[in-house]
């Protein structure tokens, strides 16, 4: 069985700056993709930022709300995705689930709250 479990989050004045993590764990033969998504009350589930690993390589993608705000990066040796989010908006809060894709299945964390005080 695979785990993911999330770390970071919080609250934080607009303008902040807040890290995210998410460590897999379990029976991992292979990552081809580790990232975040985020969704607020009323909202539906959007992709935040993800690596996805093809070959040899590793390439990020951000959602256009977020570029140049967010970096995400990835250390395989720990099977962890980070998320550095800074210059904060209130319309960045939301909870921010990771997602990966281990052994061709999905997997979820149990998500993580992050309020952007105005």
């Amino acid at each position: 069985q695979v785990q993911l479990v999330e770390s970071g989050g919080g609250v934080v004045a607009a303008g902040g700056s807040l890290s995210l993590s998410c460590a897999a764990s379990g029976s991992i033969s292979i990552i081809t993709a580790m990232g975040w998504y985020r969704q607020s009350p009323g909202k539906q589930r959007e992709l935040v930022a993800q690596i996805t690993k093809r070959g040899t390589a590793n390439y990020a993608n951000y959602a256009d709300s977020v570029k140049g705000r967010f970096t995400i990066s990835r250390d395989s040796t720990k099977n962890t995705v980070y998320l550095q989010m800074s210059s904060l908006k209130p319309e960045d809060s939301a909870v921010y689930y990771c997602r990966s894709i281990i052994n061709g299945e999905t997997y979820w964390g149990q998500g993580t709250q992050v309020t952007v005080s105005s």
